[in-house]
């Protein structure tokens, strides 16, 4: 099952076609988007009785964050080997966790602003939590998982190297710097849900291109991890890392320039394209 949020309300498809969730579940299900997680398995269980599958033709620019305002929204840092290696601290032993503020959350066709001269990209594997999870054990994790949508981590790196600690939650929320969508994907839909290929282009060139397998911890890890510190939420949102490539550990570093789209495309998802200004 795919679910999308078109000009504010919760959509899902059957043959080819867009469903609205309220009208054709009789009321059964509220047509605000983030009221999929009030019960997100009835609703995947209904979706199945009515032969909600796949997706279909949208005007995207009628599309928003498909889950538009989660309560919180966790993000983990050099997940992948070589990004790690990138820069200067290493390769982790524990997750780097830190929070993009909700506000950040903006949908797969949105214009976003680029703040300062030094603001950079990073696609993401983003995982919706589908039930409240604590102190849940890795083999029990996928169950937790409403599905998988596209992220990215816009970065600004100035504000987020300034000392005397460094401030990734703030200088990764500005408006704009979660792009999500185009849509919440349940994981049977996804062949190799585990394995994906993901990567970051801006016109010509590829700048970021990897597997979701190299996850140095992977999702069943990540839920385990975060929820035995805090309840994870119906709806809550996990950012699961960036692999290399990124701007700022080029030589010269290659920031993001106004005027330029960026698209990140993930392996059974699809697509996000954003436009800067």
């Amino acid at each position: 099952m795919r679910i999308a949020n078109v000009e504010g309300r919760l959509v899902t498809f059957v043959g080819g076609r867009v469903v609205d969730v309220a009208n054709e579940s009789d009321g059964r299900f509220g047509p605000n988007p983030q009221s999929a997680f009030v019960d997100f398995n009835a609703l995947v269980a209904w979706g199945s009785s009515i032969g909600a599958s796949g997706g279909a033709e949208l005007d995207l620019a009628t599309v928003g964050a498909p889950v538009p305002a989660p309560k919180q929204v966790f993000a983990i840092g050099l997940n992948y080997r070589l990004h790690a290696l990138e820069g200067p601290f290493g390769v982790p032993d524990a997750p780097a966790v830190f929070t993009k503020f909700p506000n950040c959350i903006v949908g797969p066709r949105d214009v976003v602003t680029i703040p300062k001269p030094t603001t950079d990209y990073e696609v993401e594997l983003v995982v919706a939590i589908s039930r409240r999870a604590e102190h849940v054990s890795k083999d029990d994790a996928w169950s937790y998982v409403a599905g998988y949508t596209i992220g990215q981590d816009i970065s600004e790196r100035t504000m987020q190297r300034a000392g005397p600690a460094p401030q990734f939650s703030l200088a990764k929320s500005y408006v704009g710097f979660g792009p999500t969508g185009p849509w919440l994907v349940t994981l049977d839909e996804i062949e190799h849900h585990h394995d994906l290929a993901l990567s970051t282009t801006i016109g010509e060139d590829t700048l970021q291109d990897a597997r979701t397998s190299d996850l140095i911890f992977d999702v069943p890890f990540l839920i385990e991890y975060l929820s035995a510190v805090l309840p994870l939420d119906a709806g809550d949102l996990i950012f699961t890392g960036t692999p290399s490539g990124v701007g700022a550990a080029r030589t010269p570093p290659r920031w993001l320039q106004s005027g330029e789209m960026i698209i990140s495309r993930i392996e059974g998802i699809g697509e996000l394209r954003t436009n800067l200004c």
